[in-house]
């Protein structure tokens, strides 16, 4: 797995009660044509034993944090303790491609204000459905943005290296000199929409982000946390609004809080209620509420420099 003609990748993994998805990921990484990479699985304080992950693959960096620190938090660990030239963030419910990563290290390589890198995603076993090929940019007023050709067959009409707006942390790559720059991921947001914000502070740096449908990724989505669950109800209202405060401004903002409180949750708690989901609705108001009760939101842990 080493060729000094090649850069160092640092593949980091987050494993939660998950380790047989995660050494289904590791097979996938063992038929890589990439000659220079390292593994680092972080464990977030499973209650199951990871060890056997390392047992399994005894070459891999096993790192286990004692406690759950969300995928950010799992991720800023891994940023620590990697070794490479480029940090590879990949989820554990992914498949990839033999040669997923040359195309990712080419940009990089290639193009010295390239920022992130994110590979084309296909959900898994599904005929070749796409997930995400790129990014629409966000509306500041309702929080979302749109991944392009969701729902698309796969029949090579996203091949091609584009700027996104947002790369997609189920796979995307980072040069170890930009989060040197930028900082870490902000781990507050525990879980969802901490690679968008990761992406605003690398865009706002000056950087570049890119997709590129050279590298193929499959996707098991939503493994980890249900469709429709308590835990992503709270966090996506949760934090789909602590995006909005720590990346908008003056009148944009308070538009944007104005939607949210009057339009867009109200919304959402309604058609829980029509469907007698009283638990989501309660997870929802939550979520708002986090919001009005933290107002540091605007720090973000430092990578220390190799």
């Amino acid at each position: 797995m080493e060729d000094k003609r090649k850069p160092l990748v640092s593949i980091i993994t987050i494993n939660f009660n998950n380790a047989a998805v995660t050494e289904e990921l590791i097979a996938s990484l063992q038929q890589v044509t990439y000659p220079n990479f390292e593994i680092l699985v972080i464990d977030n304080g499973s209650s199951e034993n990871p060890d056997r992950i390392k047992e399994r693959y005894p070459y891999i960096n096993l790192i286990k944090t004692g406690k759950n620190l969300g995928f950010a938090g799992g991720n800023n660990v891994g940023f620590q303790q990697a070794k490479g030239k480029y940090f590879l963030m990949l989820n554990n419910d992914t498949e990839v491609e033999p040669d997923f990563i040359n195309p990712l290290v080419d940009k990089l390589e290639s193009d010295p204000k390239a920022g992130v890198v994110s590979s084309k995603l296909i959900y898994f076993n599904s005929d070749s459905i796409i997930q995400y090929a790129g990014s629409t940019p966000m509306n500041m007023l309702t929080g979302r943005s749109k991944f392009i050709g969701q729902k698309e067959k796969d029949s090579g009409q996203y091949n091609g290296c584009y700027p996104t707006y947002f790369c997609h942390g189920a796979a995307m790559m980072i040069p170890r000199k930009v989060v040197e720059e930028v900082g870490l991921m902000a781990d507050l947001y525990f879980l969802y929409y901490e690679e968008l914000d990761f992406c605003e502070r690398i865009r706002k740096a000056g950087y570049t982000l890119w997709y590129t449908g050279l590298s193929k990724v499959l996707h098991k989505e939503s493994m980890s946390v249900g469709k429709e669950s308590t835990l992503k109800a709270y966090y996506m209202t949760r934090n789909r609004l602590l995006f909005l405060r720590r990346n908008g401004r003056g009148m944009k903002l308070a538009a944007s809080l104005a939607f949210f409180t009057f339009v867009s949750m109200p919304k959402n708690m309604l058609s829980y209620a029509s469907r007698k989901r009283y638990d989501l609705l309660k997870a929802t108001f939550a979520g708002y509420l986090w919001n009005w009760n933290n107002g540091n939101i605007h720090s973000n842990p430092k990578l220390e420099q190799a």
